[in-house]
């Protein structure tokens, strides 16, 4: 099984991918999946901002196109000294396809790190559950 530092390590080694031309605020996210592996993003801006990708929307993408169904474990890493957290459409594409009780560490790179599970990520929130099936 996968350890914080194999998630912290991943998200390092796709944050210095990220394509931040026009923020230079490089950010990088590992996803340890229901099926063990370990699925890595890297946020990718755009001159037209709208566009642009996270980087946990990114390891969302990644960990579906390779297989992986449910996250059991997210790290986001970032510069600096405090936790750099999920935006809010984030938390949301998270929520999707993770526990409410899965644990997502932040970190900015040059500070402690922040374990916040999603349910304290994002309150009160709305799930897949609420539609009909």
């Amino acid at each position: 099984m996968a350890s914080d530092a194999d998630l912290l390590a991943a998200a390092e080694v796709v944050r210095a991918r990220a394509y931040a031309p026009y923020s230079r605020f490089r950010v990088g996210a590992a996803i340890l999946a229901d099926d063990g592996k370990i699925y890595s993003g890297a946020n990718v801006e755009n001159a037209a901002y709208p566009i642009g990708n996270c980087a946990e929307a990114s390891a969302i993408a990644a960990m579906i196109a390779g297989g992986g169904k449910r996250i059991t474990r997210m790290y986001v890493t970032g510069p600096g000294s405090a936790p750099v957290t999920p935006c809010g459409g984030c938390r949301q594409r998270i929520r999707e396809f993770a526990d409410q009780d899965v644990v997502v560490i932040s970190h900015g790179i040059d500070g402690a790190p922040l374990s916040q599970t999603v349910a304290q990520l994002l309150p009160h929130s709305f799930g897949p559950e609420y539609l009909p099936k």
